[in-house]
């Protein structure tokens, strides 16, 4: 299938590893010209040293923190000095964890700054980029939780679920200007960050955390929840339905919020 991303320009957030990476190779693949933004700058290297291996040689990399307002600010005015428009932009980032009683307000503060307020700043400084070319695509990041929560993402989940909503909204604001607005929320992925965080969990259980059919049968056993396909997802998976959601194949699909987990119980 044909995307029309030849050419195009995109900022991937998270970019430089797991599902952030995974979108960025594949838009890159397509023709797209990437613009990656993270906080590590190794990583970062890595990840466009992969782009110009796939012939997006006009990719580059931007060290960004996402908690940080100036820094995003300062970001995407790098990348306006590099390219006067913007066709699209996928928005990965989000905080981390954590059960209720373990989160004082600083905490609750940290993760809903980085997980909802990190999304409304990126929209907000890429958009004038985005409406200074032909065609926009936006896609933020939730997560399969907002609909299955459980208490061990409580803080992660309301900033998700905050995410999911502003994202429903801007897809009616921007419908006007031709900018079409989605939200990708994963299931259980199989990302070098989960199996770094999670291998000795699953060690102790004699299972693998590279092992899609392990990792979900720990989720099934641990938290009481499971996929219909019996197995957890793969990065390139997610940014397969990502690529075509911010590509010009997709053009009436917008205020969309689609669950890429496997199946669940949940519509």
């Amino acid at each position: 299938m044909e995307f029309g991303l030849f050419g195009a320009r995109a900022v991937v957030t998270g970019g430089s590893k797991g599902i952030g990476r995974a979108v960025a190779e594949t838009l890159a693949a397509e023709g797209a010209s990437v613009a990656v933004m993270a906080r590590g700058q190794e990583a970062i290297n890595a990840s466009v040293a992969a782009l110009h291996a796939a012939g997006s040689t006009d990719s580059f990399g931007v060290v960004t923190d996402f908690a940080d307002a100036g820094s995003i600010t300062a970001s995407f005015a790098e990348v306006a000095q590099r390219w006067d428009e913007l066709n699209v932009l996928v928005h990965t980032i989000g905080p981390k964890g954590g059960a209720f009683e373990n989160l004082d307000d600083d905490a609750w503060a940290e993760t809903l700054n980085l997980g909802t307020m990190g999304t409304v700043r990126a929209v907000r400084a890429a958009l004038p980029l985005l409406r200074a070319a032909e065609w926009g695509r936006i896609v933020t990041f939730a997560a399969s939780s907002i609909r299955r929560p459980n208490n061990r993402t409580i803080a992660y989940t309301a900033s998700k679920s905050a995410t999911a909503s502003i994202t429903k909204t801007l897809a009616k604001e921007l419908g006007a200007a031709g900018i079409l607005v989605n939200c990708v929320c994963p299931g259980t992925i199989v990302s070098a960050s989960f199996t770094e965080s999670l291998a000795p969990w699953l060690a102790a259980d004699g299972l693998d955390a590279t092992d899609p059919i392990d990792v979900m049968t720990w989720i099934r056993d641990k938290f009481g929840e499971s996929a219909s396909l019996g197995r957890a997802g793969l990065p390139e998976e997610v940014a397969s339905l990502t690529t075509y959601l911010v590509s010009r194949r997709n053009g009436y699909v917008t205020g969309a919020t689609i669950n890429v987990d496997g199946g669940s119980d949940f519509f």
